[in-house]
């Protein structure tokens, strides 16, 4: 079999079908400059304005953020000009974000959506996030643990908590079934609790992942918060947006997307590295095929 009609393509999994962009000099992808007087005016004035009105309509939270840029501007106009120029950016910026994630989510396996909090007994909320965090990294570097996921406050009490998609190849600690009250439902529920996390920082809610459903709500309530506050994804390492394959002619089912700058393709397949079959588009043939992102 030849090299391919596109080598070296990027290939993504949206959740139904396998997407390929050929590795072709995209003079698109250029932005025009526009002169914003971006270095005279402080972006962190937009930034701290954007936050602080966050739950409010787009309209409300423009004409607030307009009012106060006004005194670093010479006119209104330029205010305005300036509000939405960096509300295009925000926006750019959310919609690249999904698609970071979605992609992500979708070429890995994941076994749990977990759901973790602290007792006030043992830390507290700072030393819970640095604890935490430390705790993530070490089993993604010594147990190959994935995760990808977002912290949240809840609105109840305002209690910080961690929800995430998770990768246990090598599960640590014992599970427990725990039945208790629910403050979100208002309703008696059981839990899967593990030891681990359960004795080092508190309660902890581990729902294994059994369908592509399941993994579709944890990545609909991840995007939630990442739309809803502009929360930072968290992301162990090594998860691809893409694995590289040379695509074939015969496996292309047609282009599609603006301009038709992309490549769908049959479910099955064939995917090539250097000209060298390696099988037919898998998770085993993915694993040993090169990544990108």
């Amino acid at each position: 079999m030849s090299k391919g009609k596109y080598p070296e393509a990027k290939v993504y999994f949206d959740g139904s079908h396998y997407i390929a962009i050929p590795n072709e000099k995209q003079p698109w992808k250029k932005r025009k400059k526009v002169n914003t007087n971006l270095e005279e005016i402080p972006k962190e004035i937009f930034e701290k304005a954007y936050k602080e009105n966050e739950n409010k309509k787009k309209k409300e939270k423009k004409e607030i953020i307009e009012k106060e840029l006004e005194t670093y501007f010479n006119n209104k106009e330029k205010a305005k000009e300036f509000t939405e120029i960096n509300f295009n950016r925000k926006k750019r910026n959310l919609i690249e974000r999904r698609k970071r994630l979605v992609r992500k989510v979708n070429l890995q396996e994941w076994h749990y959506f977990c759901t973790f909090t602290y007792d006030s007994n043992k830390l507290n909320e700072i030393e819970f996030k640095k604890r935490f965090s430390n705790c993530l990294k070490k089993l993604s570097y010594r147990k190959n643990w994935k995760y990808i996921g977002v912290w949240e406050r809840s609105p109840e009490n305002n209690r910080l908590h961690f929800h995430g998609l998770f990768y246990t190849p090598t599960m640590i600690g014992e599970f427990i079934e725990k039945r208790d009250y629910s403050t979100k439902k208002h309703q008696m529920q059981n839990t899967l609790q593990n030891t681990y996390f359960l004795e080092r920082f508190g309660r902890n809610d581990f729902k294994p992942i059994v369908s592509k459903d399941h993994i579709f709500e944890a990545t609909r309530y991840i995007m939630k918060y990442l739309e809803k506050s502009g929360e930072k994804i968290i992301y162990s390492k090594e998860l691809y947006q893409y694995f590289l394959s040379d695509i074939i002619e015969d496996d292309i089912v047609c282009t599609i997307g603006q301009e038709d700058r992309k490549l769908l393709l049959f479910d099955n397949f064939h995917c090539l590295n250097e000209g060298e079959v390696i099988g037919q588009v898998c998770k085993e043939v993915i694993d040993n095929m090169p990544k990108s992102n």
